[in-house]
């Protein structure tokens, strides 16, 4: 069967020129980079050489990498380490409400410990508000986390204006920015972020690896204790091969950026309007202009994400959802949810995200797919009687009707 692949936020193939980079730390270069013979120092030459790679990615010093398990452990680790090394100023941390659950549960977890968390709303498009920001920081606040870009619908943060508010007022500033870092230029100074994550198998490199960028000066504590590794901040013998698959994810996305996500953009516009066009009642989500060059996220009302994600899988393409099962009850994604999406709407979320690979006639195969499949499951649900709910787009907490309908 032809396949069709639009789930690159969830994961990316491994480039070939990847793993090409990792065979010889598997097969050759096998030492423990602790290790003062020569079989360790090979092993910790091309850990510093990624570490080397990364770092030109993101604009920083090699020293300021930190490398980790991926951008869930980044996240955590910048979150936790960096409350617990400023306890003594204060107990107040902020994040918005669209986060990644990495950074969203975080948050939570030092709430029970007795934190407190401020969670900032954002607008329709899924744009946190500076000024928002700003009123929201205190004399105790520790900590801002803000994501870079959404996972979900792809709207893209005001990052440097947040970052500047933080930096005046003394406050640490992190980023989740696994779904930019190779894709968007994240040069941290420019963002000026403290702390930034991002991981490999989201940049065509291999999972079980990410980092850390913390800025020169920035005191964290550990979340890992044990041989001290990567400066005392995450103890583990380094995953060697990983790590230089990042470093060679991170070489790609420095001389293909650019060209790749204007390429991107212009079949993702081809997309989404498409979709518009073959698709009654169908809205675009997330910010129109301020958003991922690979990222078309869709709600089709009345219908489940999961549904047409099965039939989607049946015709040979690979998309998600915004959506997700929960204790056997499919429940509105908590992203549109915050953007003040109506249930009708937000049940069918769909995100289509594109790649390297991504092909005019892969687009084109899901225009034509699709729209079918949408009316399929319209009829079964009408012949079932079942509520495609009301026809607004956005509702209040009562079911208000807060702003235009879809036609």
């Amino acid at each position: 069967m032809y396949r069709v692949y639009l789930d690159h936020a969830a994961t990316t193939p491994p480039a070939a020129e990847v793993i090409d980079a990792m065979l010889p730390a598997l097969r050759n270069i096998w030492g423990n980079p602790s290790s003062v013979h020569g079989f360790g120092r090979a092993a910790a030459e091309l850990i510093e050489h990624a570490r080397a790679s990364v770092a030109r990615l993101l604009g920083c010093i090699p020293r300021e990498v930190i490398f980790t398990s991926g951008g869930t452990e980044a996240d955590n680790l910048a979150i936790f380490g960096a409350a617990y090394a400023r306890e003594a100023r204060g107990r107040h941390l902020i994040t918005s409400a669209v986060e990644h659950h990495a950074v969203l549960h975080g948050v939570e977890a030092l709430g029970k410990r007795g934190w407190e968390v401020t969670i900032l709303p954002v607008d329709r498009t899924g744009l946190v508000d500076p000024a928002a920001v700003a009123a929201a920081i205190r004399p105790d606040t520790t900590l801002v986390t803000i994501m870079h870009a959404n996972n979900e619908v792809g709207t893209i943060q005001p990052i440097a204006e947040i970052g500047e508010i933080c930096r005046a007022a003394g406050v640490l500033f992190h980023t989740d920015a696994v779904q930019t870092v190779g894709h968007l230029p994240t040069l941290v100074d420019e963002l000026q972020v403290d702390m930034l994550s991002l991981s490999g198998h989201k940049l065509y490199g291999p999972k079980g690896v990410g980092a850390l960028y913390l800025r020169k000066g920035v005191r964290i504590k550990p979340l890992m204790y044990g041989g001290g590794h990567e400066r005392g901040l995450r103890s583990g013998t380094e995953h060697v091969p990983g790590i230089v698959g990042l470093g060679r994810a991170a070489e790609l996305a420095l001389t293909e950026m650019d060209a790749e996500a204007s390429r991107l953009a212009a079949l993702r516009d081809r997309l989404l309007a498409g979709l518009v066009e073959r698709i009654p009642n169908v809205a675009v989500t997330g910010h129109p202009t301020r958003r991922l060059p690979n990222s078309a996220s869709v709600c089709v009302k009345g219908l489940e994400g999961e549904a047409m994600l099965i039939h989607l899988d049946a015709a040979g393409i690979a998309a998600s959802s915004g959506s997700a099962c929960t204790s056997g009850s499919l429940e509105p994604s908590h992203v549109l949810m915050a953007m003040g999406l109506a249930p009708g709407y937000a049940l069918g979320s769909l995100r289509f995200t594109l790649g390297r690979g991504t092909t005019e006639a892969e687009i084109d195969a899901v225009l034509a797919a699709l729209p079918d499949i949408v009316t399929k499951l319209r009829v079964q649900a009408a012949l079932k009687g079942e509520d495609a709910g009301c026809d607004c787009l956005f509702c209040g907490p009562g079911g208000e009707e807060l702003a235009e309908s879809v036609p």
